[in-house]
């Protein structure tokens, strides 16, 4: 009669084990194993649970809808100005201003049935805007609580900014109507969902100089500005 051999026997078990941990990890939710999510560029974004929320830290900077069609680069001002289609520039027509604050994008954009957002994900809505707001204690301290703290990338003085909440709000301008850039630096606007008639949608935004979240007057959908994902 043969003699088990009790050390193969116990690495046959420890093999096993390894082969069913390797599976298991399989199975779990690709965006959870880092704790960050990819876009259809690859790029790469972190998240923050703020309240009953999870939101991106970093604002989007992809160049393509989720089915993985482009979304059009458009640096001249005049045909910027002429869209009624989805568009995204960097700042100042500078890639390396991507890098920091993400890319602007028009409301069309925003709005395409593409969806801008990475798989689970989505742009957020003014009433997750005002959940945000209300969790942070209201209107006149919020902003305060979203602003990346210092200097490097607020113009002085960042009033009120202490970022407690981890969302990391940076100061990337916009796009006007007629093409034209302003106020990096100085102003955060994120687009939110929300349509207030035909040619004009809703943003959201921090100031330099201002703890307040606050809601611009509406704005033309042909402007530029960043946006923000929120989780399903």
């Amino acid at each position: 009669m043969k003699t088990i051999n009790r050390y193969a026997v116990f690495f046959f078990y420890l093999g096993l084990v390894a082969i069913l941990s390797v599976g298991c990890k399989k199975e779990d939710n690709p965006d959870d194993h880092t704790g960050t999510i990819k876009d259809k560029d690859g790029n790469v974004y972190h998240a923050v649970t703020i309240g009953t929320q999870t939101w991106m830290v970093e604002n989007l900077i992809t160049t393509k809808y989720r089915n993985g069609d482009p979304i059009p680069q458009v640096a001249d001002d005049a045909q910027w100005a002429g869209l009624s289609t989805g568009a995204c520039c960097f700042y100042d027509n500078n890639s390396a201003n991507g890098s920091t604050y993400g890319a602007l994008y028009n409301w069309y954009a925003v709005n395409d049935p593409r969806n801008i957002a990475p798989e689970g994900w989505h742009v957020v809505s003014m009433e997750e805007w005002n959940i945000l707001n209300t969790f942070l204690g209201g209107e006149l301290v919020s902003g305060g609580k979203l602003k990346e703290t210092g200097t490097t990338h607020w113009d002085s003085p960042n009033t009120g900014a202490t970022d407690e909440a981890g969302f990391k709000g940076l100061p990337g301008g916009g796009r006007s109507l007629d093409g034209l850039y302003n106020s990096i630096g100085q102003s955060g606007l994120w687009w939110t969902t929300a349509e207030s008639n035909p040619d004009n949608a809703w943003p959201r935004g921090l100031s330099y100089n201002s703890a307040l979240i606050f809601s611009s007057m509406w704005l033309d959908k042909n402007s530029g500005f960043s946006v923000r994902c929120i989780k399903d």
